[in-house]
């Protein structure tokens, strides 16, 4: 659910340009707003694990973004819009560093990859579903209520139910123990709830200082921390994808007209050749079937890539994750270049497109599962994973918010977008390849670096986990 109303307002841009008369630097803010606030506030989740379980954190930040999802439905003007995304974005932010958190607690080091790409493939899917169903209900209206708008209401019914399993149901690994009669009991929250009594806002506010100021020395994290602030900017670029398919095609046609004027004995024929323009980009269900191959390929792929890692890290146990994680940066940079810059801009390549997004998410998504989260729940102790999480989302969700109004700039301000030249209805071919450069400036750079700050991890990975391991074992000595 998380993953779908990520790629709700993306798959509707268009339909929200029109209502709003908003251009793609517009759209562009929305994003910036949502993830910069995202970013912003992800170390909350951190402070919040401290007192509550993570089930209940969760259900509480997706309540939380299930409300602004639905706000945003109903608003009727920009600046509302602006308002519940900065709103979403806090929701976001508690539940994204808690979810991962609560998978590293789950699996071992051998087979966390294969964890975090299982949690990766079930968010692909739903981020599919709510781009799919997004996409085409925005072609039609249901009871005189645009379809965008529905969308966004009913996907704020379903995330409410989901919080509401969440809380009822889940349990937290980390809080849950067993004694030798088998009862389970929740002691770690019980003995943060005795703190508690003594100084609560002390005590846990003294413990998130401690975290953060652990987690901050941590060189891995720091490396991984400066890749992901470039890294992550093509995929917020990307958000772009659904409009800019939906802009481009050009069908030149041309008809003959035969004329024959009769002057008594003088007969004049003439031929008129016409020349004309069909402006007609991809339909909605075909941008949703285009943008559900590649979130097919990122879900397969980025389970692949845990598993390929999980798989080498046995083998190289210090270097394997690395490998890995450059191999996938690097391929962005000709799949990207081939996608925005080769294929003709048409939708008779419409195959073309199919396969080069589906080839694409299968090897740019392995980054994540890979490398960035295994490699975090190793170089800090199992307490401090959720705030090593949280911060990871601040750092790098507060940079790439500016790629998607970067991109909007870009597109009209250098590459000549104009929105009041958009067809409503088919679209149009110039201010498809003004976004698609945009796209490619925010994208192909940013891949290459991410894949060259990948390299300080060769020699300082080994060494943060050795030092957690040792610290591990002098805890268990002393208890």
């Amino acid at each position: 659910m998380e993953r779908a109303d990520e790629n709700l307002l993306p798959s509707v841009y268009k339909e929200v340009s029109e209502a709003f008369n908003a251009g793609p630097s517009d759209l562009g803010y929305l994003t910036f707003i949502r993830n910069f606030i995202q970013g912003l506030a992800s170390p909350m989740a951190g402070i919040l694990v401290l007192t509550y379980d993570r089930p209940t954190v969760l259900a509480m930040g997706t309540l939380c973004w299930a409300l602004s999802t639905g706000a945003v439905g109903g608003s009727q003007y920009f600046s509302q819009v602006a308002f519940w995304r900065a709103v979403n974005g806090f929701g976001l932010a508690i539940v994204i560093p808690a979810l991962q958190s609560f998978i590293a607690d789950t699996y071992s080091d051998s087979v966390r990859g294969t964890g975090f790409g299982f949690l990766s493939l079930v968010g692909m899917v739903g981020g599919i579903g709510g781009g799919v169903v997004a996409t085409v209900m925005a072609g039609h209206e249901f009871l005189g209520v645009p379809g965008w708008r529905c969308a966004f209401i009913l996907m704020a019914g379903l995330s409410c139910l989901i919080g509401f399993l969440v809380f009822m149901f889940v349990v937290d690994p980390k809080r849950l123990t067993t004694d030798r009669d088998g009862v389970e009991s929740y002691i770690e929250r019980n003995e943060l709830l005795e703190r508690g009594r003594d100084s609560v806002s002390g005590s846990i506010w003294a413990e998130s200082w401690i975290a953060m100021k652990a987690v901050m020395k941590v060189q891995t994290f720091q490396i991984i921390v400066l890749q992901g602030l470039v890294g992550s900017l093509p995929w917020t670029a990307m958000v772009f994808f659904t409009m800019w398919f939906e802009l481009i095609g050009e069908h030149v046609c041309f008809f003959s007209l035969f004329l024959r004027s009769g002057f008594q004995d003088l007969q004049v024929i003439t031929w008129l050749t016409f020349m004309y323009f069909i402006v007609q980009g991809f339909d909605h269900q075909q941008a949703a079937t285009l943008l559900s191959l590649f979130g097919a390929g990122c879900s397969f792929g980025s389970l692949m890539g845990g598993i390929i890692a999980d798989r080498l890290s046995q083998i190289y146990p210090h270097s394997g994750r690395i490998m890995c994680a450059q191999f996938s940066a690097i391929m962005g940079i000709p799949y990207t270049w081939f996608l925005l810059r080769v294929i003709p801009q048409s939708v008779d390549s419409y195959l073309i497109y199919a396969v080069t997004l589906l080839l694409m998410g299968l090897t740019i998504s392995w980054n994540g599962t890979a490398a960035n989260a295994p490699m975090f729940a190793e170089v800090v102790p199992a307490k401090h994973r959720t705030m090593i999480y949280a911060f990871d989302r601040a750092f790098e969700g507060s940079f790439s918010s500016f790629a998607a109004p970067m991109v909007g700039i870009l597109a009209e301000n250098i590459y000549g977008y104009d929105p009041k030249s958009v067809n409503a209805i088919g679209g149009s071919t110039r201010e498809a390849l003004a976004l698609s450069k945009g796209l490619f400036a925010m994208m192909a750079v940013p891949f290459g670096m991410c894949c060259l700050f990948y390299t300080p991890l060769y020699r300082v990975f080994r060494r943060d986990r050795e030092n957690v391991r040792i610290a591990t074992l002098k805890e268990e000595e002393m208890i």
